[in-house]
Parts: C-alpha cells; sequence; structure tokens
C-alpha cells in the first residue's frame, strides 16, 4: 500500500496529528531535511520508526518539542547553558543532549541516560507538534545509511509504503541536519556539527565547545556519531589537493574508463568546467557560499544515483564556518579518502 503524501496545509497538518496520536508515522519538513516522527509516549510508534529506518536499536532519537516552555518535560538538571542556547538560537537547526527525564521511554534514547531534544525552526512542523498534544520523536526520515531527504520525494523513494503519511512542505531551506551539542556533562561537547558552529556557540557559551571524537566501541551518543551515514548507492572517493591536482587525477580516470558516463564528479561553481565532460559532472554550489554547499550536498549526492553514476569522485569542500559541516557528512559517506 503506498504512502499518503499531502502539501502542507490546515488540513493535512490535522490529518497528521491524528495519526501520531494513534500511534502512526509521519514524515514531515523541518528546515534540516525532513524527519520521520512517532508520537515519543508510543514506544511501538517509535519502534516502529527503527523497523522503517532499518535502524540499529543502539542509535539514539532526537525529541522535537513545538515550544521551549516543553524542555522541563522531556528533561531535568538543566543548566543555565541550555537556556542561553534556546534563546540564541531555538526555533532552528540546534539540538541539545540533557539529562532526560523519567517520562522519555529508553528506546528514545537507546538505553542511555540522556536525551536529545530540539525546537525546529520550520512553522509546519512546529504547528504538527503542538496538534498532536506530545513532542515527537524523529530521526531523518530515509533508510539507514542513506542520503539524507531534503524533500517530500526523497521521502517517497525511500520509505513509500513502510510509513503511514508524508507531509510535502517544499525544499528544506538548510539541507544538513542540526548541530548537536552535549550539555550533560562536566564539560560541552559538539556531537555532530551543523550550520550553527563552534563560534556561534561561544558567542553564547563564553568558551568553544570541544569536537567530540567517538572512541571505536563507544555506543553513539547521539545520530550521526558512529555508522556510515549520507551514502548514495555510488562510492564515493573524496580528493584532498589542489584543485587543478584533482582535476588532472580524476580527468586521467575519466580518460581510461570504459564508460565515463558511470562516473559522477561531485565539483563547485568554480571548478566544474576543469572536468572531462564526459562524466557526470554536478556542483553543490560556490566555493564562497558553504550555506549553499550545504543546502545543495545531499540533493546533488542523490541525483547521482538518479541518474545512474557507479562511483563519484568528489573534491574535498571549503571547511570554513557551516563548511565543516558539509565536509563532515561527505566524509561519512566516503569510501575512499586520497590526499594529493
Amino acid at each position: 500500500m503506498r504512502t499518503i503524501i499531502k502539501r502542507v496545509s490546515e488540513e493535512s497538518l490535522l490529518c497528521a496529528a491524528e495519526i501520531l496520536r494513534a500511534g502512526g508515522l509521519v514524515a514531515f519538513p523541518t528546515e534540516t531535511v525532513y524527519g520521520l516522527g512517532a508520537n515519543f509516549l508510543l514506544e511501538r510508534a517509535c519502534a516502529g520508526i527503527f523497523a522503517a529506518k532499518g535502524r540499529p536499536a543502539d542509535n539514539p532519537l532526537i525529541l522535537h518539542i513545538s515550544s521551549a516552555d516543553e524542555l522541563p518535560r522531556v528533561a531535568e538538571k538543566i543548566p543555565r547553558a541550555a537556556f542561553d542556547l534556546a534563546e540564541a538560537f531555538w526555533p532552528g537547526p540546534l539540538t541539545l543532549v540533557l539529562k532526560k527525564s523519567s517520562l522519555v521511554p529508553d528506546i528514545v534514547t537507546a538505553g542511555r541516560d540522556t536525551v536529545a531534544v530540539r525546537l525546529p525552526a520550520n512553522a509546519a512542523a512546529r504547528n504538527l507538534i503542538d496538534l498532536t498534544g506530545a513532542p515527537v520523536a524523529a530521526p531523518s526520515a530515509n533508510r539507514s545509511t542513506t542520503v539524507s531527504p531534503t524533500c517530500a520525494e526523497h521521502v517517497r523513494e525511500d520509505l513509500d509504503g513502510l510509513i503511514d503519511m508524508i507531509l510535502d512542505g517544499g525544499a528544506c531551506l538548510a539541507g544538513l541536519e542540526s548541530t548537536i551539542i552535549d550539555l550533560s556533562g562536566d564539560s560541552f561537547e559538539i556531537l555532530r556539527p551543523g550550520v550553527i558552529t563552534p563560534e556561534d556557540l561561544a558567542r553564547v557559551l563564553g568558551a568553544k565547545p570541544r569536537l567530540h571524537a567517538p572512541g571505536k566501541d563507544e555506543p553513539p551518543r547521539a545520530p550521526g556519531m558512529k555508522y556510515k551515514h549520507y551514502a548514495p548507492k555510488a562510492e564515493i572517493v573524496v580528493f584532498f589537493g589542489q584543485a587543478h591536482k584533482t582535476a588532472e587525477r580524476v580527468n586521467g580516470i575519466i580518460a581510461a574508463s570504459a564508460d565515463p558516463s558511470r562516473i559522477g564528479v561531485l565539483a563547485t561553481n568554480e571548478t566544474a568546467e576543469m572536468y572531462d565532460g564526459r562524466a557526470l559532472v554536478l556542483s553543490v554550489g560556490s566555493r564562497g557560499d558553504v550555506l549553499e554547499i550545504c543546502r545543495n550536498l545531499f540533493r546533488v549526492l542523490r541525483l547521482f544515483d538518479e541518474r545512474g553514476a557507479g562511483v563519484i569522485y568528489a573534491e574535498a569542500l571549503p571547511e570554513r564556518a557551516a563548511g565543516r559541516a558539509a565536509m563532515n557528512r561527505l566524509m561519512k559517506a566516503a569510501s575512499e579518502v586520497v590526499r594529493l
């Protein structure tokens, strides 16, 4: 049975909220990527998220709330820093990891004593949560390890027939998942980078939080930390080096290929014309606009799959400000790294 897809409207939001209250699964737009939501109070519904995505049970979910006033409902021992960050960045693409309240089921937190919480900027998402009458547990609305969805059609490609409804709110504005910061311990750590940067956080916290490097056997403290993520069907090889050297190496591979049309090249506006046009060359945007690159990265990775690329040779992306988040996603998806 095919999944219902409806454009965001007052009627479709009411329908989606009814589905969530009854224990169903609804994909909905946020400013980051589309989320796959369940009523957080219904453990069977939350278990349905893991089943639909093929998601490992030790990978925690994020709770989405419709108002900062709901934070004490799902978290306890909340530090002053959490309220300061919420005031500065909520609604928006920032997730706070805090000590969980007794109300939060273990399935949401993968058995941990902490919970990840965010207040999305997308008005339809907040309205849906408000109409549901409970926070909504939601990871990205795609099969586990694959490219996150930034439009409703991406969700349909991955989850059609596995969930009850998709709310179509158009393309996501940020295009990458939220920044996650852990405030549950003695020091503050960024568990996943996003478009809200360490420098942005430092202006509120008074000190720059460190980027956490998970140990080999450490269970995930938040989504996107441990497993391979964001990967298209094609393998990705990331090249670090000067643009002309990268283009020279990749063009040599294209020239030697029996079928260059199966080769994808992930480039930028400034470099796309440097590559052999017999390959599928796609730009993620200008190197001078890292937010554009963030917004386009997942869409372009999915385009390579749609157009039949068997391997993608990717330039290293600019690692300044939010560009570090795009590069984090690209490296999570990569099968190989080449340094020139």
